[in-house]
């Protein structure tokens, strides 16, 4: 038996593509609802929100939708991260099973939240975009789209709740 742990692999194995789960679900999820009509949305209702390329994708059933190249030389920075085998998880459990975990803490931002927030930076900055505004829970989220932003020049304001940010060093 391997005792291997950590399994790195080298940039040849950045996907390519993104997998949506849309194509394999039994059935469509439901619809987002407008919080006015309480209609179904439709394009011209997220308009003001999102970019149309990213709200293609959010109505998307294609089962791979294509990173763009400038995305995927960005992820180079941190991906692919390490894959880990959890052996003394295995051991306690006592299962015959492999049970590996994705350690994402090696990203700018700390957690997988700039996978996504590279990816809307810029596609937001493709749509002309110059400002985005969000909020961030314990922070992961606002510094990785800060961190996308600053990548693409685009301006970002984050909101923190103010327990978050007082229980924060």
């Amino acid at each position: 038996m391997t005792d291997t742990v950590k399994y790195v692999l080298d940039e040849t194995h950045i996907p390519k593509r993104w997998y949506n789960i849309a194509a394999d679900l039994p059935s469509p999820p439901p619809p987002v609802l407008h919080p006015g009509t309480k209609q179904p949305v439709g394009p011209d209702d997220l308009a003001p929100l999102f970019p149309m390329s990213l709200i293609l994708q959010e109505v998307s059933t294609d089962r791979e939708i294509d990173i763009p190249e400038p995305v995927r030389e960005i992820y180079k920075q941190w991906r692919p991260s390490p894959l880990y085998r959890a052996r003394r998880l295995e051991k306690a459990l006592q299962t015959p099973a492999k049970i590996y975990y994705k350690y994402e803490g090696v990203s700018p931002a700390g957690s997988h939240k700039p996978n996504t927030a590279v990816a809307q930076a810029f596609y937001n900055k493709e749509a002309g975009i110059k400002k985005i505004t969000t909020e961030t829970g314990a922070g992961q989220w606002g510094s990785a789209l800060s961190f996308a932003g600053a990548l693409f020049g685009i301006e970002i304001k984050v909101f923190m709740v103010r327990v978050s940010y007082n229980q924060k060093p």
